[in-house]
């Protein structure tokens, strides 16, 4: 097994406290700090020691798939590790965005390729052919807009902003119609809705902004049902001022994720995450299509062409294994599984089976494989396991999140 080194993406919106505090670093850091990536990503994969010597964590796995990953998962994931664990940290949202499907990811990277678009292009879409399915487990309150509202539910927001430019675009009307359509028709409702305000003539987008921030200003000091929604959006128009981001998130739904709780987001469901510190599984990918809150690229067409309206996005609680101290969060992705552990002094196996990315939130836990290596972990450190070190055990006291493949299809 190995202690990982892991890569800090000092992307603008990260927190200058949040990382830093859980590895023990000062605080503030010189820079945001936006995400902590563990694993193999190959545009930013963990270091690992290996013989005196210090390598990527992709290079270790492609150099012996099989004893790093097992047989099954090299094969099912061809000699990739499949998952990427994170700490994200956000002190401001990110990007109104959807990630693609299997199918989706391997037609755009191919299809950009032959583009000539090069790897670093900021033009691109699709860095990798992988899908990009995610699941955020929050470690602090963590405000998200996951997945659209429904007709019925957009309109009544919309009713209550009284925003004249809205109403004048047919937007109500529109979502109107869509409220009591069937599901598909409901659904492209709401995405024709999306598209309208995205595409909303740039000489009237700054007063557009300008009406939706006065009106979620005055819904946000009153105790109706969109006030804490509306709250949310004035603090988005105030981390990016001018976007029309602002005024698209009134359709997605907004929720806060208390500590413990998760949303996992398949592909096609729109989705931007605001604020807080949490722990991030996903897919091997960096596949992102964006339409708005950001500097970045955007590509509209590209993200109305993935997304899908009707992808619900409800709040997860963990499932608790016999005794409370193994939870996992259930999701459709068979590329990872998430597992949170309280380990006490007295050792228990390790959960989960195959490769597995080891990381202590609190405490600290000695490690031990079926091999005989070691390895001790304090409060924001990892460590990766490979498969032929199976089993492994845990002993603390700590607090730990486990990264594992997800179970493979049923025949």
């Amino acid at each position: 097994m190995d202690v990982l080194q892991p890569v800090i993406r000092p992307y603008a919106w990260g927190s200058r406290t949040a990382i830093a505090e859980l590895q023990g670093r000062p605080v503030p850091s010189d820079g945001p700090e936006a995400e902590l990536w563990m694993g193999a990503h190959p545009s930013a994969p963990s270091v690992v020691l290996r013989d005196g010597h210090a390598r990527g964590l992709d290079s270790v796995i492609a150099a012996a798939p099989a004893r790093e990953l097992g047989p099954d998962c090299a094969a099912r994931f061809g000699g990739r590790l499949p998952f990427l664990l994170k700490v994200l940290a956000a002190d401001k949202a990110l990007s109104i965005q959807v990630h693609p499907s299997q199918e989706q990811a391997a037609a755009g990277f191919a299809a950009e390729n032959a583009r000539g678009l090069a790897p670093g292009d900021p033009a691109r879409n699709y860095v990798d052919d992988w899908p990009k399915p995610e699941l955020l487990c929050a470690l602090t309150p963590f405000e998200v807009l996951a997945g659209m509202r429904t007709p019925a539910d957009a309109l009544e927001l919309l009713r209550t902003l009284g925003v004249e430019r809205l109403r004048a675009a047919g937007l109500e009307l529109a979502l109107a119609d869509g409220a009591a359509d069937t599901v598909t028709g409901a659904a492209d409702t709401v995405r024709c809705a999306l598209a309208t305000i995205l595409s909303w003539p740039s000489e009237d987008r700054a007063a557009l902004i300008a009406d939706v921030v006065a009106a979620c200003e005055r819904l946000a000091s009153g105790f109706g049902a969109y006030a804490d929604a509306c709250a949310a959006i004035v603090r988005v128009a105030a981390d990016h001022p001018g976007d029309i981001g602002v005024a698209a998130s009134l359709l997605l739904r907004y929720a806060v994720l208390e500590p413990g709780q998760a949303v996992f987001m398949p592909a096609g469901g729109l989705h931007a995450y605001l604020r807080g510190t949490g722990i991030e599984l996903l897919a091997n990918s960096d596949n992102v299509v964006r339409a708005g809150l950001t500097g970045k690229h955007i590509d509209v067409p590209e993200l109305l062409k993935l997304l899908d309206p009707a992808v619900a996005v409800p709040v997860l609680e963990p499932v608790l294994a016999a005794g409370g101290r193994v939870a996992w969060y259930e999701t459709p992705a068979p590329e990872f599984r998430l597992f949170r552990m309280d380990v006490g002094g007295d050792g228990v196996e390790l959960a989960g089976s195959g490769p597995r990315i080891v990381f202590c939130v609190s405490g600290g836990v000695a490690l031990r494989s079926a091999t005989g290596d070691t390895a001790k972990l304090t409060r924001g450190e990892s460590a990766f396991i490979p498969a032929a070190d199976a089993p492994a055990s845990a002993s603390g006291p700590a607090h730990l999140f486990v990264a594992t493949p997800g179970a493979p299809p049923t025949p």
